[in-house]
C-alpha cells in the first residue's frame, strides 16, 4: 500500500503534462475531445492529492520518489526526487482545487475564443509546472518548473491578443518575471558552489555547518527576491495588476490563486527549512517588512482603480502580503495563520475573479464607471460576489474572518512576547488594511451591482449554470472553511506547521535514517494552534475596538489642509468637474450615478500626497519596474551581507 501512495506525486504531475500533449493532438480536430481530455487531466491529480491526506496529513508520512530509482549514494543525492510532506501537500491541494475549478469554468467562459486547443495545452502545462514545483525535492527542478510556469503564464496573459493591453501586460510580465527567474538561478548556482548538492533535504542538513558563509547569505538574498517576484511582493506588485487586467478570468484565478502561492511556498521552504534562519531578527524584519508594505500599498492602490480586475489584482497582492507578514514572525501561530490565509485567499479571490469574468462575459466591460445595477439582471452572480467580498473583507462567518483573526493574534502576540513595537505596528497595519479592504469592496459592490442600471445593459442575462457551478464550489468553501476553523486546524494547519518544524524527518526521508542527526539538524514539536478564539464574544468586542482605532488612525493621518481643487487637478483626467464642487441649497435635482471614481473620493483627497507619490511610482513603464526590481535585489543583498 505504501508503494501505491508513493506513485501519486509523480503520476499527478505526469498526468497534467501528458494531458497538455494529448490536448494539442486531439483538440485541433475536436474542441469537445480537447475539453474531455483537459477535464480528466485536472480531475485525476485532485483525486490523487485528496487520497494523500490520510497518509501524509493524518499519519505523518513523508513520501519520497526518486526519478529513475537514483537514490542517494554514500550520503550524497545524485538524482532528482519528489518529496511530499504535509507542507508540500497543503500547497498541492490548493493548486489542484484551483486548477480544477478554473478548467471547468473555462469550458463555457472561453467558448467564444479561437485556438482553444492552444489555450488548454498552455493551461495544463502551467498547472503541471506549479504542481511539480510544490512537490519537488530538488532545487534545480524547482527552477525548471518556474521557467515553464513563467512562460506559459506570459502566453496565457496575452492569449486574447486583440484585447487592449494584452501584449503589453504579457511583455511586462516576461521582462520583470525573467528578472525573478534569474535571481532564482543565481541563488541556486551560489548554493551549489558551497554545498555541492541540489537536493532540498541535503541542503537543509548541510547548512548548519556553514553558518556565517557570506556566499550562502548572498544566495539566500537572491532566492528570496526570486520567490518574492513570483509572489508579486512589493515592488513587483504592478506586474500582477497589468497581467490580471488583460488575462482571461480563468487565468486571473491561476495567477492570483496559484502562481502567487508558489512564491509563498518557496519563501516558507527557504527560510524555515533550507536556510533555517526564520528566527534571525534580520530575516524576520526583512520578510515581515516586505509583507507589511505589500499589504498596505496594494490595498491603497485598489482605491484608484477603475478596472474591476485591476482592483482585484491589487487586493490579491495585499492579501498575499498578509501571508508573508506572519510567515516572517518565526512562530507556529504566525506560520499557521499564514497558511490558513493562503488557502482562504485562493478560495475567495478565485471566486471574485470568476464573478468579474462573469460580468465581463455578459456586458463586455470591466469599467467601474460604466457598470451599475447588475444585481437586477444577474442576481445569482451578485450573491456569489457578495460572498467573496465578505470573505476577503474579513466578515464572519466566512473564511477570511477566521484567518485574519489568527493573523491579528500572531502579530499582537509577537509584539508582546518580544516587547517589540515593530510587530505591534504591523498588527495595526493589518487592521487598517482590513478596514480599507472592506471600504474598497463597498465601492465595487455599489459601482457594479447596485445603483442605476445603464440602458445599454438592460438586456443582460445571468451567466449559464456551467459558469456558476464552479463559483458555487468556491462560495461553499468560503463558508465551510470559515465556520469550521478547528477542523481546518486539526487536519491541515497543524500537520503542515509540524512538517515545517520537523526538519530532521524531512531530511531523513530523503537521505536515510540518521542523516539529520549526524549533521546536527535542529527540530521542534508543534502543538495544536489556537484558532477557537475567533468565535469568542470578547474577541469580537476587541476586534470592534481595534477596527475603530484603525479607522481613527486612517482619518488622522490623512487629514488635509489644502483645497480640494488642488487634488482634483492631479487626477487622471486632469479636470476639476462641477460634480465635485461644494453643494448648496437649490442645486438642480439630477440623478448622479455613483461610480468607481466617486465613492470614497474624500478619503483619496485626504491622502492626496500619498497617492501623488504612488501615481509617480506606478508609471506603467517596464524600465521603471525593472529598475525597482534591481533596487530590491541590491537592498536585500546589502541587508543579508551586512546583518546575517
Amino acid at each position: 500500500m505504501e508503494q501505491f501512495w508513493n506513485e501519486f506525486p509523480i503520476l499527478s504531475v505526469i498526468t497534467l503534462f501528458l494531458g497538455a500533449f494529448l490536448t494539442s493532438l486531439v483538440g485541433r480536430a475536436s474542441e469537445k475531445a480537447g475539453r474531455v481530455v483537459s477535464g480528466i487531466a485536472v480531475t485525476a491529480p485532485l483525486a490523487m492529492m485528496l487520497c494523500l491526506i490520510r497518509p501524509v496529513m493524518l499519519q505523518g508520512q513523508i513520501i519520497t520518489y526518486w526519478l529513475g530509482g537514483w537514490e542517494p549514494v554514500e550520503g550524497w543525492a545524485i538524482g532528482i526526487c519528489l518529496e511530499v510532506d504535509a507542507l508540500s501537500l497543503f500547497f498541492a491541494l490548493i493548486v489542484t482545487v484551483a486548477v480544477f475549478v478554473s478548467c471547468f469554468y473555462a469550458f463555457t467562459y472561453m467558448n467564444h475564443d479561437d485556438a482553444l486547443s492552444n489555450y488548454y495545452t498552455l493551461f495544463l502545462m502551467l498547472s503541471g509546472s506549479v504542481l511539480g514545483l510544490v512537490l519537488s525535492g530538488d532545487l534545480f527542478n524547482v527552477f525548471v518548473m518556474i521557467e515553464i510556469m513563467t512562460f506559459t503564464a506570459v502566453a496565457l496573459t496575452a492569449f486574447r491578443t486583440t484585447y487592449e493591453g494584452a501584449l503589453e501586460g504579457a511583455f511586462k510580465y516576461l521582462a520583470v518575471g525573467s528578472l525573478g527567474s534569474t535571481c532564482v538561478l543565481v541563488g541556486i548556482a551560489m548554493t551549489y558552489s558551497q554545498l555541492h548538492t541540489l537536493n532540498l533535504a541535503q541542503i537543509a542538513a548541510l547548512v548548519p555547518a556553514f553558518r556565517g558563509n557570506t556566499v550562502l547569505h548572498m544566495a539566500f538574498a537572491f532566492l528570496f527576491v526570486g520567490f518574492g517576484t513570483k509572489a508579486f511582493l512589493f515592488p513587483f506588485h504592478p506586474l500582477a495588476a497589468d497581467a490580471h487586467a488583460v488575462a482571461p478570468a480563468s487565468i486571473s484565478l491561476m495567477i492570483s490563486g496559484v502562481l502567487t502561492k508558489c512564491g509563498v511556498y518557496g519563501i516558507i521552504r527557504l527560510i524555515y527549512v533550507l536556510f533555517q534562519n526564520a528566527n534571525v531578527v534580520t530575516v524576520s524584519y526583512l520578510v515581515t517588512g516586505f509583507g507589511a508594505v505589500s499589504m498596505f500599498v496594494c490595498v491603497t492602490m485598489a482605491f484608484n482603480q477603475h478596472n474591476f480586475k485591476r482592483l482585484l489584482a491589487f487586493h490579491s497582492i495585499s492579501q498575499v502580503g498578509y501571508v508573508i507578514t506572519v510567515a516572517g514572525l518565526s512562530s507556529a501561530l504566525g506560520l499557521g495563520a499564514g497558511l490558513y490565509h493562503a488557502m482562504n485567499h485562493t478560495i475567495f479571490k478565485g471566486l471574485l475573479f470568476l464573478t468579474a469574468g462573469a460580468v465581463q462575459h455578459q456586458t463586455g466591460s470591466l469599467d467601474l464607471d460604466r457598470l451599475g445595477g447588475l444585481s437586477r439582471r444577474m442576481p445569482k452572480t451578485t450573491a456569489l460576489f457578495l460572498i467573496g467580498a465578505a470573505s476577503i473583507s474579513g466578515l464572519p462567518p466566512f473564511n477570511g474572518f477566521a484567518s485574519k483573526w489568527m493573523i491579528y493574534q500572531a502579530t499582537f502576540t509577537a509584539g508582546l512576547i518580544h516587547h517589540n513595537l515593530f510587530y505591534l505596528a504591523v498588527c495595526v497595519c493589518a487592521l487598517i488594511t482590513s478596514v480599507l479592504t472592506l471600504a474598497s469592496f463597498i465601492k465595487v459592490t455599489q459601482s457594479v451591482f447596485f445603483g442605476q442600471l445603464p440602458a445599454e445593459y438592460a438586456g443582460v442575462e445571468e451567466v449559464p449554470l456551467s459558469m456558476r457551478a464552479p463559483m458555487w464550489v468556491l462560495a461553499a468553501l468560503c463558508l465551510l472553511t470559515g465556520i469550521f476553523p478547528a477542523q481546518i486546524q486539526r487536519f491541515l494547519l497543524t500537520p503542515a506547521v509540524s512538517a515545517v518544524a520537523n526538519i530532521p524527518a524531512y531530511v531523513d526521508a530523503a537521505m536515510g535514517e540518521g542523516y539529520a542527526a549526524a549533521h546536527g539538524v535542529p527540530g521542534a514539536e508543534v502543538s495544536a494552534l489556537p484558532v477557537g478564539g475567533a468565535w469568542s464574544p470578547l474577541s469580537w468586542l476587541a476586534l470592534l475596538f481595534s477596527v475603530t482605532c484603525a479607522v481613527a488612525i486612517v482619518a488622522i493621518l490623512g487629514s488635509a489642509r489644502d483645497e480640494a481643487h488642488e487634488y482634483i487637478s492631479q487626477t487622471q483626467d486632469g479636470a476639476a468637474g462641477a460634480k465635485y464642487d461644494s453643494f448648496f441649497s437649490g442645486e438642480e435635482a439630477v440623478y448622479s450615478q455613483v461610480g468607481g471614481s466617486d465613492l470614497f473620493w474624500g478619503f483619496k483627497h485626504n491622502w492626496k500626497r500619498y497617492f501623488a507619490v504612488m501615481q509617480r511610482w506606478h508609471s506603467g513603464i517596464v524600465n521603471d519596474y525593472t529598475l525597482y526590481g534591481v533596487a530590491a535585489i541590491a537592498f536585500v543583498l546589502l541587508v543579508c551581507t551586512l546583518a546575517l
